[in-house]
C-alpha cells in the first residue's frame, strides 16, 4: 500500500460525494448501462440509488475513502442479518422509476451465492477517472485487506468481469460467474482472512445491498 495516500473513514457529510463518485465511475460501464439504459438519466439515477446504500453502510458497515476523494470503498459487517435501508423500496422507485426492477433483479441474482456465515460484504469500490493508475485503488484495497486480516473475517463481493484481476491480487477467489438477463457477466468472489481456512456456504435468500463496483486501481 502506498503510504503517501491518505485513507480515512467517511463522515456523514461525505455521503453524497461518495455516491456521486461511485455513479461517475459506474456510468460508462456495461453494468451501469444495463441498470439504467437511458444515458441522460443514468448518472442521476445511480447517484440517488447509491446514496441510499452509502448511508446504510454508515450504520451497518463502513465507508473509507482517499483524502482527495478520488477513491472510495463501501462495505457491510454481516455478523448477522441486517435490515434493509429505511423505506428502501419507496426510495428505490423514487430514484429509478421504471428501472427499479433492474436493481431488484440484480439483487435477486447475486443472492444465489450470498454467504450465510458471518462475513464482510465489500459492496462498492470506485476510483474516479483522475485517480486511475495512480495507486489509489490499490492503496484502498491494501487498507481493506489489512483490516480483514486483523478481524479474521471472510469477505464477499460481486464485481464486473473486468475487475476480477484486481480483486485476485488482494486474495479474492472466483466463484461461478453470473450473467444478467441480456446483460453483462458478473463475478462473485470471496476472500478468506490470511490465517483462516473456513469455507463460505451459499444461500439463495435475497441479499441486502449487494451492489456494484468500479475496478480501476
Amino acid at each position: 500500500m502506498d503510504s503517501s495516500i491518505r485513507i480515512r473513514a467517511a463522515r456523514w457529510t461525505d455521503r453524497q460525494a461518495v455516491a456521486a463518485l461511485i455513479a461517475d465511475t459506474l456510468h460508462p460501464s456495461p453494468l451501469g448501462a444495463w441498470l439504467v439504459p437511458d444515458a441522460a438519466q443514468r448518472r442521476r439515477v445511480l447517484t440517488d440509488v447509491v446514496v441510499v446504500w452509502v448511508e446504510h453502510a454508515m450504520f451497518f458497515g463502513d465507508v473509507h475513502l482517499t483524502g482527495d476523494l478520488t477513491a472510495a470503498i463501501v462495505g457491510f459487517h454481516r455478523y448477522r442479518p441486517i435490515p434493509p435501508p429505511a423505506n428502501y423500496l419507496t426510495r428505490l422507485v423514487e430514484a429509478a422509476g421504471s428501472q427499479a426492477e433492474r436493481f431488484t433483479a440484480l439483487e435477486g441474482l447475486t443472492a444465489q451465492q450470498q454467504p450465510t456465515e458471518p462475513h464482510y460484504h465489500l459492496a462498492l469500490l470506485a476510483v474516479s477517472p483522475t485517480g486511475q493508475k495512480t495507486g489509489c485503488g490499490s492503496a484502498l484495497l491494501g487498507h481493506h485487506r489489512t483490516r480483514l486480516d486483523r478481524i479474521e473475517l471472510p469477505s464477499w463481493t460481486t464485481v464486473p468481469a473486468e475487475a476480477e484481476r484486481l480483486l485476485t491480487r488482494y486474495g479474492y477467489t472466483l466463484r461461478p460467474p453470473l450473467t444478467l438477463p441480456n446483460g453483462p457477466s458478473l463475478r462473485p468472489m470471496r476472500r478468506n482472512p490470511h490465517h483462516a481456512s473456513r469455507t463460505m456456504p451459499t444461500n439463495s435468500a435475497r441479499p441486502i445491498g449487494d451492489r456494484w463496483h468500479d475496478q480501476h486501481a
